[in-house]
């Protein structure tokens, strides 16, 4: 017996000898071998093969200082957490190409001095602190280096797209060439000063980006890649016309966001004849004088008096996951667009056989469109009318036929979006959602696809499914006696596993 007890505690001894050498050799190899598993549907809390690569491929060394102040708020502390969790991740897979660094800059006046001039803004937060508020100053920026040249992120507000700007700026700072990018001024086009800040500075990131304004310089610079022109509301002289179809003949880069029907602050509307459709035609492509409505909207917000108010709203069509083309990584990934007073766009299929066509965004098969007597009232009753599905947005690449036989010597691509106001600064705050849009539409034409995948992995909208009455009713019994029900019945089991087991020992 006394043998038996002796192997007893000598197995438990091995056995737990064994499991201190597993857990010394785990521990050690998890300091010397990187990786971490992440469970969620878009890979939010990793880094991305772009970044990977990107990285992986730098041929210097990349400094990456973060500015976190020591007295920040405890909300920051899992922020500054996170942001430590993802530059090692860069760091690891770099190989030691890029080194990071944490610097809270207290009272050092010669670091705020830099800061300052590098862009970083001295932050102020509300505190909690002996029972009352307390103001203290403090940092949450960041810059990169690279060689003699440093990109600044000012605020580092949450991770969300942390990634994106981190990967884009360490691009813009590696790459040899920067896309040129020039947003058109004239025939009354958005101002890139007052309608457009939040697209423009967006765009400034990464790109050079300019204001192009063809009356007073009679020409589209030579350097340009890519051309955008945002809500024209007057005509197009032919000058202005020939010059923009000589760019796209050139193999250069058009994205054309436009307006079929004007709509003014008293829902008052009217065609909006700017001249474009003599070069669009040509191409293959029509902005249709026309406003689409659909079941799937967004919310609009009225005011009646000194009442406000929100309301489904069709005028303002919201397109979802089966509307993107999923063929399209610009728009692949995304969940939602909402275009306000959009107009559809017709494809020429004879026109276009030469063309490689993507239908970025569509309504859904139940929208319809109305051409004339508009109402725009929220109030007002829509008549019925030919339920169809119509292009919203659409991307076109190839050889284009020129609308003055002027010689194609590359393939150009083009973006139309039927649509200038989901772009625009007031819309924006509401449906930032579209920005992302915007900024994947033009990377898809200036950049590649490579940054699009990084900065659509945040897009997190869950619309709910339309399920029937008796689903939902049924849904909600099993909330208010499901729980309930299990409880009941495991007692119950149990209760007669018990009374079998006490039947077994009397036998």
């Amino acid at each position: 017996m006394k043998i038996n007890k002796f192997f007893a505690k000598a197995n438990l001894s091995i056995t737990v000898a064994i499991v201190i050498g597993i857990l010394i050799m785990v521990n050690f190899f998890s300091y010397n071998i990187f990786y971490r598993f992440d469970l969620t549907q878009n890979k939010d809390y990793s880094i991305s093969k772009v970044s990977k690569k990107t990285v992986a491929d730098l041929r210097d060394l990349v400094n990456i200082k973060a500015y976190f102040s020591a007295n920040l708020p405890s909300q920051y502390l899992s922020l500054r957490q996170e942001v430590g969790d993802i530059l090692d991740e860069y760091a690891n897979y770099s190989s030691g190409k890029i080194k990071v660094e944490f610097i809270s800059p207290g009272g050092d006046e010669t670091v705020k001095r830099d800061l300052y001039l590098a862009g970083i803004p001295e932050l102020q937060f509300n505190v909690l602190e002996k029972d009352k508020y307390q103001v203290v100053n403090g940092y949450l920026g960041m810059i990169i280096k690279y060689g003699d040249k440093s990109q600044a992120i000012p605020v580092i507000e949450s991770t969300l797209d942390f990634e994106y700007q981190i990967t884009s700026a360490i691009k813009k700072l590696t790459n040899d060439k920067i896309a040129n990018l020039g947003f058109w001024q004239g025939a009354g086009a958005l101002d890139t000063q007052k309608d457009l800040t939040v697209a423009f500075k967006k765009l400034e990131e990464i790109y050079n980006v300019s204001v192009i304004n063809f009356i007073a310089e009679k020409k589209i610079p030579d350097d340009l890649d890519t051309l955008i022109i945002i809500g024209p509301k007057e005509q197009f002289k032919d000058e202005e016309l020939k010059a923009i179809d000589a760019f796209l003949m050139k193999g250069k880069s058009l994205i054309i966001l436009a307006d079929g029907v004007t709509v003014d602050q008293g829902l008052s509307a009217k065609s909006n004849d700017i001249g474009l459709n003599k070069i669009l035609e040509s191409w293959g492509v029509k902005l249709n004088n026309n406003l689409v409505l659909d079941v799937n909207n967004s919310l609009a917000s009225f005011s009646q008096g000194f009442v406000t108010f929100s309301t489904n709203y069709p005028y303002w069509p919201k397109v979802i996951k089966p509307g993107f083309d999923q063929n399209n990584v610009a728009v692949a990934r995304l969940e939602s667009l909402v275009l306000p007073w959009t107009s559809s766009i017709d494809v020429n299929s004879d026109k276009t056989k030469n063309l490689k066509i993507s239908l970025l965004a569509q309504s859904s098969d139940r929208a319809m469109a109305i051409a004339d007597n508009f109402n725009l009232s929220p109030q007002a009753e829509i008549k019925n009318g030919v339920r169809a599905k119509f292009n919203l947005a659409i991307a076109a690449t190839g050889s284009f036929a020129s609308a003055f036989n002027q010689p194609s010597t590359g393939a150009g691509r083009l973006i139309l979006v039927g649509d200038s106001d989901f772009i625009n600064d007031n819309f924006l705050r509401n449906y930032p959602d579209n920005l992302v849009f915007f900024q994947n539409v033009v990377d898809s034409l200036a950049l590649g696809d490579d940054l699009i995948s990084i900065r659509s992995k945040g897009i997190t909208e869950r619309p709910i499914k339309e399920i029937s009455e008796s689903i939902k009713a049924m849904v909600r019994y099993a909330n208010i006696f499901g729980i309930t029900a299990v409880v009941i019945l495991f007692g119950l089991a149990r209760y007669f596993l018990r009374r079998r087991g006490k039947f077994g020992e009397e036998i």
